[in-house]
């Protein structure tokens, strides 16, 4: 009789599940690397759920157009903005990303709750404390186990989303802001950063995507290890 148990899929779960988000201001490559960790994992044998924030759900993906692309004759005005993400998050969180999480899989999701303290909290100006206290509604109390934040400077932001535009890649509301509110969110990042150095892993955007692949897997490797 042959052996055929080298054909056989592997599954290989993870106890409690692994939650990894990826952060960092626009045109910074988080969506790749989302895809190719995505990519990786699954053919490691994890039980992979990809996912993005606001979105995720049929009620997020309804939030997530208003909020990059606004309301025909009326504008969203900062604290609907914030209170929208809230929504989009809570219901992702109950809906999606516990379930998968309680059956020992894998979560990858492009931005979480950082991205409001980085755009809502530095980039508006709303309140930090407020922020934290909506985050523990909005989370239900589960951060990432680790986070990627991948940094560029606001000038290589603005080159990238200039070789958007020349593209034709439509853009959205944030890619609007000025350069001052650009900054405040990436030293907003920064901050979170130093602040939670056990969870955010920062890195260098403008490594190559291969470069940036590796380092991100061996990070996880150790994590699931």
């Amino acid at each position: 009789m042959s052996d055929t148990s080298a054909s056989l899929p592997v599954h290989r779960h993870v106890k409690g599940g692994l939650f990894i988000t990826f952060e960092g201001v626009d045109c910074s490559g988080k969506s790749t690397q989302v895809k190719l960790l995505s990519q990786t994992l699954r053919r490691d044998g994890y039980d992979v759920l990809e996912t993005r924030e606001p979105g995720g759900t049929e009620l997020g993906e309804r939030l997530r157009d208003v909020l990059k692309h606004g309301i025909e004759n009326e504008a969203v005005c900062d604290q609907a903005e914030l209170f929208l993400f809230c929504a989009s998050r809570v219901q992702l969180v109950r809906n999606i990303i516990q379930p998968h999480l309680e059956k020992d899989g894998v979560v990858i999701c492009d931005r979480f709750a950082d991205s409001t303290t980085a755009y809502q909290g530095y980039g508006r100006g709303f309140d930090l404390h407020m922020i934290e206290e909506l985050h523990q509604i909005a989370t239900c109390g589960r951060w990432p186990d680790l986070t990627f934040m991948l940094d560029l400077t606001v000038e290589q932001m603005e080159q990238r989303g200039q070789m958007r535009l020349d593209s034709l890649v439509v853009q959205d509301r944030f890619e609007d802001e000025s350069r001052d509110y650009r900054e405040a969110v990436r030293q907003g990042y920064l901050e979170l950063a130093r602040r939670y150095p056990r969870r955010m892993r920062l890195i260098d955007a403008n490594e190559s995507r291969e470069t940036i692949q590796r380092m991100i897997r061996e990070i996880v490797d150790h994590a699931l290890a």
